[in-house]
């Protein structure tokens, strides 16, 4: 387990935290505003999952990019921007359709990503003092 989370990108788990923990205060918030909670809080972990795969998708065409040519790299990250964009219309065309989940909690989900990505210095502070704190703590056992 360890070796599969060490494989992963450093800065990729950053982004997952920031965009979980923006989950955690909007559904936080969404209690005290809304009374269909049930409508709100599925559409906003709709959209917080469609955030991470989001995340997850744009790192790995980012980095399979970095190994082609500037011309095919280029076409190749528009083409997968193309193909995340029109995921993220179909999850939001469903919240739309489905009339269980709020669309708009779905949508505030998705911002997640973008509002991670201002977190990230942060939350890199601060999954850096937290496994610094538990490295110092082994070493005292």
């Amino acid at each position: 387990m360890k070796e599969k989370i060490a494989g992963v990108n450093k800065t990729l788990i950053e982004l997952f935290a920031g965009i979980f923990l923006f989950g955690i205060v909007c559904q936080i918030a969404g209690m005290f505003f809304t009374d269909q909670l049930f409508s709100y809080s599925s559409g906003l972990w709709i959209g917080i999952i469609t955030a991470m795969v989001t995340a997850v998708h744009m790192y790995r065409s980012l980095d399979r990019a970095l190994d082609l040519d500037e011309d095919t790299a280029s076409k190749r990250i528009q083409m997968q921007s193309i193909i995340r964009y029109v995921g993220i219309v179909i999850v939001m065309g469903i919240t739309m359709v489905n009339g269980v989940t709020n669309p708009l909690a779905a949508f505030l989900g998705i911002m997640g990503l973008k509002v991670a990505a201002y977190l990230q210095p942060f939350t890199h502070k601060l999954i850096i003092r937290f496994f610094a704190k538990e490295k110092t703590e082994n070493l005292r056992r």
